[in-house]
């Protein structure tokens, strides 16, 4: 048989693991815990989703950047730890399913890797992934392709056989950057409709679906 993709990986966030409430919470308790309230919209807070966190707080000063990052890391390593990001549906068993097929799976995420960490162990998902690239491996982050790049290099695969699953714009131009073939989940809270624009993008309704790159045939 003919492979004609060597590796799937995946943005975490909004994709494998149904954090975007969570997020929007994080965000809001962040503006209420330094400001007393929050004037920002969930909308707004949704848009920075897939991009490194300080960016959603680039309109402060730096002094009060830093005190929201801080602010909201801490808020949002108590609500990891309390279990409030579950996956979604179906989401472990057909990551397992792909790994038995000898798929190469990784993950090319934003988030911190601690973060990531701590949801990793409470699902069970350690021991999955090929590779983890998180913010912290990076310089560039997405819509930079650099970090898909690097998960690449270090699972010495081709961008252009590799498929990168997201939920977000951010994901879609990542993908794009690196040359690699991009596949919408299906089950996004985020902006549909503009990466349904691009021609290119193909929706997956389960994960298992992406087999096919074990089997010749098309994505």
């Amino acid at each position: 048989m003919k492979n004609n993709y060597d590796a799937v990986f995946y943005d975490f966030d909004g994709t494998l693991v149904d954090t975007v409430p969570l997020i929007v919470t994080c965000f809001i308790l962040t503006y209420e815990r330094l400001f007393g309230s929050c004037q920002r919209s969930e909308e707004d807070f949704k848009s920075y989703i897939g991009e490194p966190l300080e960016n959603a707080f680039e309109m402060h000063s730096q002094e009060e950047r830093d005190k929201l990052v801080e602010i909201y890391l801490e808020i949002n390593e108590k609500l990891l730890k309390e279990d409030k990001a579950p996956l979604f549906p179906y989401i472990k068993e057909d990551l397992l399913y792909l790994k038995s097929l000898g798929v190469i799976q990784g993950i090319v995420t934003s988030k911190r890797r601690d973060s990531v960490d701590i949801t990793m162990k409470l699902q069970g998902l350690e021991g999955i992934f090929d590779v983890v690239i998180s913010k912290d491996d990076c310089t560039k982050h997405k819509p930079d392709a650099q970090p898909l790049l690097t998960a690449c290099d270090r699972c010495g695969v081709d961008p252009s056989r590799v498929i990168y699953v997201g939920d977000a714009i951010p994901d879609m131009l990542c993908a794009g950057n690196a040359g690699s073939p991009f596949a919408m989940a299906d089950w996004t809270r985020m902006d549909r409709e503009r990466m349904l624009s691009n021609p290119s993008t193909v929706v997956l309704k389960r994960l298992k679906e992406l087999s096919c790159i074990i089997f010749e045939g098309e994505l």
